[in-house]
């Protein structure tokens, strides 16, 4: 049996996953395509992603209907913060296979510039044969390939996408037709996952309540008593007497 691992945060899967694993089944004569959803990359410690169950799910509902492709929970997280290394499922999956069997590892080639930097990665290039496919502005040159890495280049693709660029568009709210498998697109939308990020509202400033201003009312003279004014007169009147 010729099986490949096909390893990645998947976060999450897209087409051009699945155009991977169709044309290395195509040109490698892959009996089988194990989509292996990582649990925390070791090579990205801080890096935030969906959580591992729904990235298993969406793995599973993409390669639901390709007999050849399957998901596997090899790297699901456990209690114990188990270090998901390649060479430890690597060893996994070789426990499983007989003397007969060929053990492949698909990858693109960005990340296949990185292997010389993966924990025991040279226990990793005996035990495998990797089909790398090229990215977009990521070709393989053959210095690029490690001394003793077996090495199948895919050239018939070249899907730009990417799950990066999918997560921004879905935060944003743009679309994503055409990019992921429907089945994805539907187990997104329903469990809201990579929601539009939404930048919170700024409270108008309350303006101070001004009380309306009244107007001071004339103050009218009071009228003088007139036993007052007849008084006055009479004392007067007695002077000029």
């Amino acid at each position: 049996m010729n099986l490949a691992i096909f390893g990645g945060t998947f976060d999450p899967v897209h087409n051009g996953h699945l155009d991977m694993a169709r044309a290395a089944r195509r040109e490698c004569f892959l009996d089988k395509v194990l989509f292996i959803p990582s649990g925390q990359p070791p090579h990205k410690p801080n890096a935030r992603s969906a959580p591992w169950q729904h990235r298993f799910e969406m793995a599973r509902l993409a390669s639901q209907d390709h007999p050849a492709f399957e998901a596997s929970r090899l790297e699901e997280p456990s209690d114990d913060h188990y270090r998901h290394y390649t060479i430890y499922t690597i060893r996994r999956v070789v426990a499983r296979l007989t003397t007969h069997d060929r053990l492949f590892f698909l990858i693109g080639s960005d990340a296949f510039r990185e292997l010389t930097t993966w924990y025991h990665w040279r226990r990793v290039v005996a035990a495998v044969e990797f089909i790398v496919v090229n990215r977009p502005g990521f070709q393989l040159e053959d210095s690029a390939i490690p001394a003793g890495a077996r090495v199948h280049l895919i050239r018939s693709v070249n899907s730009p996408i990417s799950s990066s660029d999918l997560r921004r568009r879905l935060e944003t709210g743009q679309s994503t037709r055409g990019l992921l498998p429907p089945t994805v697109a539907r187990h997104i939308a329903r469990h809201a996952l990579y929601r539009p990020v939404r930048k919170p509202l700024r409270k108008p400033l309350r303006k101070p309540l001004r009380k309306p201003i009244r107007k001071a009312r004339p103050v009218k003279a009071k009228a003088r008593p007139r036993r007052a004014k007849t008084a006055r007169k009479a004392a007067a009147a007695g002077r000029r007497s």
